[in-house]
């Protein structure tokens, strides 16, 4: 292995934040247990929010790489469970926020972040996916826990057209659920039921329901969104129904009463991605293999290389990005 490297690099110079690709020595790696030669990146909205000027100081320990999601091959560990040549896949705790990040061709990590890559997914189409995949995969698993099956009504999924809400849609597709997609962009509707969506409802039409008890539409939901659509769609939630929550798009407050939960009897869980336990994701990412056929992955997946990810970074803050965007690394 080379001495040095090239990653996508943040640092201060004179006050100033400067966002670019720089070789660098091994040397200047963080700390950590494991080495890992990284083949494969993804682009989420974190990642754009970072490389467009680190928004809401996305990276906190500068100077540092963005990119919260990483798949590649271990080059060197001192944890006997990994070896040589694993190939692996490293989403949350804390990668590319406060530990430097995916956009880099190497990286030294904790080998308690890693996970084997199961043999059913290939390193590219685990970063079709990513963290946006995982935590989808998350939500349905939990859905299905609860008791919720393809036999109990329609489920419904919020922020449809993004990343999580999108993947969600075809893995409830592939299980035979029926799906309700809610989106604030109609003009997406031909895309989103060739995800599997047999409906598509306007978030306006959402946002109007906004009885503390509406009549009962949906035996479950995935909320990438929070606030007010989580509030009501709480409110439409059928019996013994379960709504999995995984994320804060549109805020994080939940204005909404007791009255789903002491009438209805319904759940609401939470899905945590960033520190999930590792047999919680191994179990996530096979099935993530096993309900999408390697075709299916390329379908969603656009690839661009390092250099060309500043284009894509903006247009996913503007919400017109579709699809899933990998980045490769090994080839800048």
């Amino acid at each position: 292995m080379s001495n040095t490297f090239k990653a996508l690099r943040a640092e201060l110079e004179s006050e100033e934040l400067t966002i670019k690709i720089t070789e660098i020595e091994l040397e200047n790696l963080p700390d950590g247990d494991t080495t890992v030669e990284v083949h494969y990146s993804s682009l989420n909205y974190k990642d754009g929010m970072a490389v467009n000027g680190n928004k809401a100081r996305i990276m906190r320990n500068l100077p540092m790489s963005p990119g919260i999601d990483l798949a590649g091959i271990v080059s060197s560990t001192s944890n006997n469970n990994f070896k040589k040549g694993d190939e692996v896949i490293v989403t949350g705790w804390g990668l590319g926020e406060t530990h430097s990040g995916g956009y880099s061709q190497i990286v030294r990590v904790n080998s308690d972040w890693l996970i084997k890559k199961p043999n059913n997914i290939s390193l590219k189409h685990s970063m079709s996916v990513g963290t946006a995949g995982l935590t989808a995969m998350l939500s349905v698993i939990e859905l299905e826990k609860s008791g919720i099956t393809n036999s109990s009504g329609e489920i419904v999924v919020t922020g449809a057209a993004g990343g999580v809400g999108s993947l969600s849609i075809m893995l409830l597709n592939k299980l035979g659920y029926s799906i309700t997609a809610v989106t604030g962009r109609m003009e997406l509707e031909g895309y989103l039921k060739d995800l599997g969506a047999n409906n598509i409802m306007s978030r306006d039409d959402l946002l109007a329901m906004s009885r503390p008890l509406n009549s009962g539409k949906w035996a479950g939901a995935i909320d990438t969104v929070g606030s007010t659509l989580l509030a009501n769609v709480l409110s439409a939630i059928d019996y013994g129904g379960s709504v999995a929550c995984c994320g804060n798009a549109s805020g994080n407050d939940l204005p909404t009463t007791v009255l789903p939960f002491i009438l209805r009897k319904i759940q609401l869980i939470g899905i945590d991605s960033v520190y999930c336990p590792r047999n919680l994701r191994n179990d996530a990412w096979k099935r993530l293999g096993e309900l999408i056929t390697p075709e299916e992955f390329e379908s969603i997946t656009n690839e661009v290389s390092l250099s060309e990810i500043e284009k894509p970074a903006k247009l996913i803050l503007e919400g017109k990005i579709q699809g899933r965007t990998v980045v490769n690394i090994k080839d800048i």
